[in-house]
């Protein structure tokens, strides 16, 4: 299964997170916000059409940060990291999420998902879009 995740920034530089809400695999743990790529469709037209879904902002600039395989107990996943350089609107839970904006260098203390783990290196690596 293909995913795409979301490093969006604030104004501050920090990054959002969001909780998984519960009646999902893994509630409570917090990921960075995205979600299945379907099949025909483009990455980055799956992290456009899951960001509008999930948090209500148009993606106006984004790009291909790193990608990796994870395996969980019940399924391997594929997931790329892209970073929302422009974004219109203000993140917004749409779909019962909890959301947060974290500073960079306090990603680690977070309840982040493992397969999400390896992009806290990769993001407190980049400067943050202007």
């Amino acid at each position: 299964m293909l995913v795409v995740a979301a490093a969006l920034f604030d104004g501050e530089g920090r990054v959002l997170i969001a909780q998984r809400p519960a009646g999902k695999a893994l509630a409570g743990r917090w990921e960075f916000p995205g979600g299945k790529v379907d099949a025909g469709e483009s990455e980055r037209a799956a992290l456009v059409r899951e960001l509008r879904e999930e948090l209500g902002v148009e993606v106006l600039a984004a790009r291909p940060c790193m990608r990796l395989t994870h395996a969980y107990a019940e399924r391997e996943v594929e997931l790329s990291l892209w970073i929302v350089e422009r974004f219109a609107g203000e993140p917004r839970p749409l779909d019962a999420q909890a959301l947060k904006w974290v500073a960079r260098a306090a990603l680690g203390a977070e309840d982040i998902l493992e397969a999400d783990r390896p992009f806290i290196e990769a993001l407190q690596a980049q400067s943050a879009p202007a």
